[in-house]
């Protein structure tokens, strides 16, 4: 599969994304459009399984967007795929419950690394290596998130394979690990949980690609637990995007700079 022309899975070819070097991912396929809307010349090139996409452009140069599905699995699948036909930098952009009290329903969380609870990452680093995103991501999130005047925090997130596993532990067979690792994340200063970014960085990794994530939290399972419970839930994904699309045109601007 690795050397056809056309990627198995999400349809693309090298002539169908025109040498984009850059890819924003995101899981949901309806969310797509909502970001392509955000660039330039966008257009639908392509939909298979959970895969869809658009290309459009930033600062003169090509990028697609792309839906993932839930989870590492698809999520890597996406980034082999894509790398293979020339793309470098990934930024995803997604949703997650935050965890620390302080990171409250439409926060925008950063993440500079991700707790590994997931099986994705494990095919392809011992899990003594660590899931971190790259720096320069990292910085043109943070300084998008201060110009769009969006509550943010940055550091790490935590990624599992069961939505379930997380929302109702005490029902599960390893109820007994599931609680005490969580608490263990708490402790930790864990910022947020999602199920995407620990196999997009160890991916990112071991390929030598740049990955980063951007997520907006919807609401706080702690902050609920604690009586906040009147609080709203808030999915005004918008603001994370905005974040991801002014950072990836900076990270543009910068590399264009560089080479000139």
């Amino acid at each position: 599969m690795e050397n056809k022309d056309v990627m198995y899975h999400i349809n693309l070819s090298k002539s169908d994304i025109k040498g984009a070097a850059f890819a924003i991912l995101t899981g949901d396929p309806k969310r797509v459009e909502l970001i392509a809307n955000y660039l330039e010349k966008s257009e639908k090139i392509k939909e298979n399984r959970e895969y869809t996409s658009y290309l459009g452009e930033l600062e003169g140069q090509k990028v697609v967007v792309i839906s993932t599905g839930i989870g590492g699995p698809s999520t890597a699948i996406c980034m082999e795929e894509l790398a293979q036909i020339g793309v470098k930098n990934f930024i995803r952009v997604g949703t997650s419950g935050g965890m620390q009290k302080n990171v409250c329903a439409g926060d925008i969380v950063i993440a500079t690394g991700a707790i590994r609870q997931e099986g994705t990452s494990k095919e392809y680093m011992p899990v003594e290596f660590p899931a971190v995103a790259d720096f320069d991501i990292c910085a043109a999130l943070k300084v998008a998130a201060i110009n769009q005047k969006i509550p943010y925090h940055m550091g790490i997130v935590h990624c599992k394979d069961s939505f379930y596993g997380q929302h109702s532990p005490d029902r599960m067979g390893v109820s007994y690990e599931l609680n005490n690792k969580w608490s263990a994340w708490l402790r930790g200063g864990t910022l947020c949980s999602e199920m995407e970014s620990a196999a997009m960085f160890v991916l990112a990794s071991n390929l030598n690609l740049k990955a980063g994530t951007v997520l907006l939290a919807i609401w706080n399972q702690e902050r609920d637990k604690e009586g906040f419970s009147q609080e709203e839930k808030c999915f005004e994904i918008e603001r994370a995007i905005k974040v991801a699309v002014e950072a990836l045109k900076n990270l543009i601007s910068s590399a264009r700079s560089t080479l000139s």
